[in-house]
């Protein structure tokens, strides 16, 4: 069917006419509110509490779902929202990184806020057309469409009954549609999920921006905590915005030279430093897949192993060789000069429903190819590939994706599951074909992949319930905590970084503390106290990016060639400046690194205590699962003897020799425990919290989040 046909079955619902509010100095003040259940469309005011206390991006996503919602509302009530925001710095073009915003809503995984950043054009677009939030509430009868106009001032609610609802396709279909010329396809954004993300948990959300050199429609992912279930729960096909005239000063801001200058250094530094040190432009993120394994760190079989022999036919080379596109531009945003988003062009599938067909693929992304790889034993890099393809266009969040077919795939071959169970797919590791097929049922809503689809909380009850499986053993084995998957780096070697998984807000993903090098490797956080240090700063300073609008790639992936010698070379003392001076160049204030720091405290307090709220925030829902913090398994521990028998004899004074591995398992077992707990004490200590993991109203004060309705909650709990 042709675009025409598919905009004349379209229906008015509601129409909204608007003057873009003029940006100042990284603001424009005002929010974009949407009910979709009343087709209602409205204008809020940002106040200037919440600009000081949330800043933008998640924090302003955080306060408004907090005043959506009540302590009991569930991800699939009307009234849970979805919130998509930028912040300050977004949509700035002289610094790299800058066209990033933050989804929130109310999590069907974990059942609290989840947070997921995202790059593409829409946060951007959404800032230039004269909003600093969009909040999307309510739940339509039918499919519709959100149309907002940036340069007319207009916003739309359409029904929509006959566009594709797969990413790719939608997308392609809605870039033609809203473009109102071939030159004005760069102009238009589409948000969207896909049709597996109307049957699983895990789905995601695609943010599209049109690549003029390669003339196609890309995708970039908001990939966790299943906010595209949420999305396409709510009947949202999808949410367009065009804008037209996008240029570097439209953020007005307060001081341009500060920007230029802190930009022309960075520019310059990946241009002469990136090919040997991350090599961002070459390969993107799967620069590190080789790295991994050579450390123990990739997640082999369910995270049982940190290796394979097998790795190098998925290394970062074999993809720039294979499939990978050079010579074309890969930023997700304009002028983003560290190019990491990289695409295969004309990738043929080999499967499903679009078998045949030649397709742009978003990746390979290093967790891409960890998990749909490594953590599964698929060694292929067409099968990586094209799960990561039928990941994103059937809008499935691939870490979530590759740790639950991982998790399934070692309950096959333990016998705890079997062919009768999988519906006759024989799901042993490396098995490539029976994967897609998962994905496949997925989108179709049947089989064994829409349980695999709920994520591995759901299948370990159904395991033990149905089926008489060991719920201690699923418990260890089962890599989720919160409810949400841990993303692909194996932890059970790093302290620090079982911390930065498990100590978190919204769950075990490494955009709040990527620690193992800092950690195993280099050994620059030896003690509790160092470790507790690293996990408040870096989470810290983390959450910042989220706060502004802003990639963290270019902070820590690249680096000024003299950083070794710096005090704290694992800050990157220049780049942590430069986002300072971004900040007050943009806003006309004049912070320090120490209130870059404090800013992203109030809203990390304030997400801990909104989990507080909603029953969960304590310190029993911050344990890990064993695996990831240790070797479960007989085989585990065996492929490690020698290293954890010295560890028995240096760190414990035990004497390994003559025991069964059943003994000393047992045994490392109890130590690591022990070490977790001693770390979430000093980790709880340091971020002003009690030991049951809840922010003191001392600590809340002298931060300045001490905000009524937070206090409260806390009150309760101390």
């Amino acid at each position: 069917m042709d675009i025409k046909a598919l905009k004349e079955a379209h229906s008015l619902l509601a129409e909204y006419s608007y003057e873009p509010a003029k940006l100042d100095k990284g603001y424009t003040d005002k929010t974009l509110y949407i009910n979709i259940g009343e087709n209602k469309i409205s204008t809020k005011t940002v106040t200037p509490e919440i600009k000081e206390k949330f800043i933008g991006g998640k924090g302003i996503g955080l306060k408004y779902l907090w005043d959506a919602t009540k302590p009991s509302t569930k991800w699939n009530d009307p009234e849970n929202e979805i919130i998509i925001a930028g912040g300050p710095l977004c949509g700035i073009t002289q610094y790299p990184g800058a066209g990033k915003s933050l989804v929130v809503t109310i999590s069907p995984m974990t059942d609290i806020p989840i947070d997921s950043n995202v790059g593409g054009y829409f946060g951007p677009y959404l800032k230039f057309s004269g909003w600093d939030a969009l909040e999307v509430q309510g739940k339509a009868e039918k499919d519709v469409i959100i149309f907002i106009d940036g340069n007319k001032g207009i916003v739309k609610i359409e029904e929509a009954p006959l566009e594709a609802v797969d990413g790719h396709v939608v997308s392609e279909q809605l870039t033609e549609m809203y473009a109102e010329s071939e030159e004005d396809k760069k102009n238009i954004s589409v948000i969207s999920a896909g049709t597996a993300a109307n049957h699983v948990n895990i789905g995601l959300l695609n943010f599209s921006f049109y690549d003029i050199r390669r003339q196609v429609t890309r995708l970039k992912q908001a990939g966790r905590g299943g906010i595209g279930k949420v999305f396409r729960d709510k009947k949202i096909k999808a949410i367009v915005i065009r804008f037209k005239g996008t240029k570097g000063d439209l953020n007005k801001p307060a001081d341009q030279s500060l920007i230029n200058k802190a930009g022309i250094t960075l520019h310059k530094q990946i241009h002469d430093l990136d090919d040997v040190q991350c090599r961002m432009r070459q390969i993107g993120t799967a620069n590190i897949i080789e790295v991994m394994d050579k450390y123990d760190l990739l997640p082999v079989h369910n995270y049982q192993y940190g290796k394979h022999s097998d790795t190098f036919k998925i290394a970062s080379d074999v993809f720039i060789e294979k499939f990978i596109t050079q010579g074309m531009p890969d930023g997700c945003w304009f002028g983003c000069s560290l190019s990491c988003a990289k695409a295969a062009d004309k990738f043929e599938l080999l499967t499903g429903p679009y078998k045949g067909d030649l397709v742009t693929v978003d990746g390979p992304e290093y967790e891409n190819a960890a998990g749909l790889g490594s953590n599964c034993g698929v060694f292929d890099p067409q099968m990586v590939l094209e799960a990561n393809f039928y990941c994103d266009t059937y809008g499935v969040d691939t870490i979530s994706f590759g740790t639950a077919c991982a998790f399934a795939m070692e309950c096959y071959e333990r016998g705890i599951i079997n062919k009768d169970i999988t519906g006759g797919l024989e799901l042993n590791f490396g098995n490539g074909i029976a994967q897609l097929e998962l994905l496949h049922q997925m989108s179709r809503g049947e089989g064994f992949g829409v349980l695999v689809g709920q994520g591995v909380k759901v299948m370990k009850e159904v395991f033990v319930k149905e089926y008489g499986a060991d719920a201690d053993f699923l418990r260890d084995i089962g890599m989720e905590q919160k409810g949400l998957e841990v993303s692909e780096y194996l932890p059970k070697e790093s302290l620090a970084q079982q911390g930065g998984y498990g100590l978190t807000n919204k769950g075990p993903q490494h955009d709040e503390a990527w620690l193992i090098f800092m950690d195993m490797v280099n050994n620059q956080i030896p003690t509790f106290e160092d470790k507790a240090e690293a996990l408040h700063y870096f989470p810290m300073f983390r959450t910042w990016f989220g706060l502004m609008g802003l990639c963290k790639l270019p902070w820590n992936d690249t680096m000024p060639a003299d950083n070794h010698l710096t005090d704290e070379p694992a800050k990157i003392p220049q780049h942590v400046q430069h986002y300072v001076s971004l900040y007050n160049g943009v806003t006309g204030m004049n912070i320090d690194k120490h209130e870059l720091i404090r800013q992203s405290e109030r809203v990390y307090n304030f997400q801990r205590v909104f989990n507080i709220r909603r029953g969960k925030g304590l310190r029993l829902h911050d344990a890990m699962p064993y695996r990831a913090m240790g070797p479960v398994t007989i085989e585990e521990y065996e492929s490690r003897q020698d290293r954890y028998d010295q560890q028995l004899r240096e760190l414990l004074d035990y004497n390994p020799e003559g025991k069964t591995t059943e003994e000393k398992i047992k045994v490392m077992r109890d130590y690591r425990y022990d070490q977790y707990e001693k770390l979430t004490d000093a980790v709880y200590k340091r971020r002003g919290w009690n030991t049951n993991g809840v922010p003191t109203i001392e600590h809340l004060k002298e931060i300045g989040i001490d905000l009524p309705e937070v206090v409260e909650v806390v009150k309760q709990h101390l």
